[in-house]
């Protein structure tokens, strides 16, 4: 019975992903530059950023949500856990840390791993400045 709820649950996450995602490129780069530079006109904060990337191309707003647990971890669960041990969501997004949060749904976010390991380490901060932002 186990199974087949998380065969479900795994096709209803494959059935939310975007068919097409957009590439990361010059244009988040430009607004993580254009930050650094000053320019307030067209400069987004990297926490405004994270929440872009996290409900856009990342693909993390179809199984993480606020304030509930959805198909994974709430965001500020994720927060506060990753505060709590210390430890570091980049390097997890990296790929090269285990999971601490919920280990038994890694399976799920195994599938999402290889749009994090491409984003630069710009975007993963930005994303990681958002989760941290939703502690506040």
């Amino acid at each position: 019975m186990k199974k087949v709820v998380f065969l479900a649950i795994v096709l209803a996450f494959a059935s939310c992903k975007k068919e097409s995602q957009e590439p990361f490129g010059k244009s988040t780069e430009t607004n993580i530059e254009s930050y650094s530079e000053g320019e307030s006109a067209k400069a987004k904060t990297p926490e405004a950023l994270g929440k872009e990337i996290f409900e856009g191309a990342g693909n993390c707003a179809s199984c993480h949500k606020p304030d509930q647990k959805v198909i994974g971890p709430s965001i500020k669960e994720i927060a506060k856990m990753y505060q709590d041990k210390n430890a570091d969501i980049v390097t997890f997004l990296k790929g090269n840390a285990d999971p601490i949060v919920d280990p038994s749904q890694f399976s799920v976010m195994k599938t999402n791993l290889p749009i994090t390991q491409a984003m630069s380490d710009d975007e993963l901060k930005a994303i990681e400045a958002y989760i941290y932002s939703n502690l506040k």
